[in-house]
Parts: C-alpha cells; structure tokens; sequence
C-alpha cells in the first residue's frame, strides 16, 4: 500500500503538470502544493521524471482500455464510449486543461528517455487495443472493410488529440463534438 505522502505526492504532481507542463513544474512547487517537505520528495522519487511516469501511469489508468476488450459491446459502442469517458473527464476541468498526455508529449525528449520510452510504448498499446476493436467492427460488417485498422486506428488517436488540443484552447466541447462527427464516420460503411 501506498503511503499517504506519495499519494499526495503523486496527486500534486499530476495537478502540476497537467496544469503547467512537466518542464514549468519544479519539484519545489510540486512539494509545497502536496503541503510535504521536499525532503519527502526524494524519499520517495530518485528523479522528477520517476514521479512523472508514475503520474502518466495512473492518469492512464482512467482511460478505460478494459471497455474496449468487452465483447458483449458492440465494436462500434465500445469505440465511442471510449473516447465518449475521456470527454466526461474533460468535462470536469471545464475543457480548459486538455489531456495530460498530451499536455507532456511535447516536453519529453532525450532528457526524459524513461517518460519518452512509456509515452511511445502505451500510445503503441493504445493504437493496437483501437485497431483490434476496429478489426471486430469491420468482421461483423458496421466498419468499413477495407481500410487498414493500425492506420484508422492511429489517424483516430492524432485526430483525438489534435481535437483535445484545440479544446484547451477554446475551452469548449466543440472540438471534441467535431471529432465524433468528422472522424468517426471514416469508419463506417454507409448503408
């Protein structure tokens, strides 16, 4: 079990950083917004890129990935409800902090190889578990068949965090309105 000054660690920093970036957020102001000493910090995290992967790893585990697995769903609800869960948590922050993800992928380089490497690794698992769930749509006929499923599956995933970006900026759903109306049907067979 966690202890309670990780938690608060970890929750402050994953304030910080979708608010501000991982770069603006200095492990100073991630400590006096946990209300920990700094000290605390380093008892628990060798380096602030260690407390960002476990950041974008928790925040990753709000993305739902097990609904897309759940056959009793059809292909096409399951890809929407997907994206739909991630809206609502948009929602919450008035759509003005965007995703946290991609929030940080500008900001990982060389000099955050362990972030960079999670980031590339989880948005390859992310393409696969889309490409699958688009795979099943185009099998029972509501997909079209012909288009590449990796390659759906990675326009759908760019165009959603294009559409996220531009949500921070407007601090509207409109964008994300856009991406079910524009994107989605890129996939279906017309009937």
């Amino acid at each position: 079990m966690a202890s309670k000054v990780r938690e608060k660690i970890v929750a402050a920093a994953m304030d910080r950083f979708h608010a501000l970036g991982y770069n603006a957020a200095g492990v100073q102001e991630i400590v006096d917004a946990a209300g920990v000493p700094k000290g605390s910090f380093y008892n628990y995290f060798k380096a602030k890129e260690r407390l960002a992967l476990e950041v974008f790893e928790t925040y990753m585990q709000g993305a739902r990935f097990d609904a897309l697995k759940d056959q009793s769903v059809s292909p096409t609800v399951r890809l929407r409800e997907h994206f739909e869960s991630m809206a609502a948590n948009y929602a919450h922050f008035g759509y003005e902090k965007g995703c946290l993800v991609g929030n940080l992928m500008p900001e990982v380089s060389a000099s955050t190889p362990v972030l960079r490497d999670a980031m590339r690794d989880c948005l390859c698992d992310w393409t696969k578990r889309l490409a699958a769930v688009i795979r099943e749509g185009q099998a029972d006929g509501s997909f079209i068949p012909t288009n590449d499923a990796e390659q759906m599956a990675r326009f759908l995933l760019d165009t959603w965090q294009g559409a996220i970006v531009r949500m921070k900026y407007t601090g509207t759903r409109e964008p994300i309105d856009d991406f079910f109306a524009v994107a989605f049907p890129a996939l279906f067979v017309r009937r």
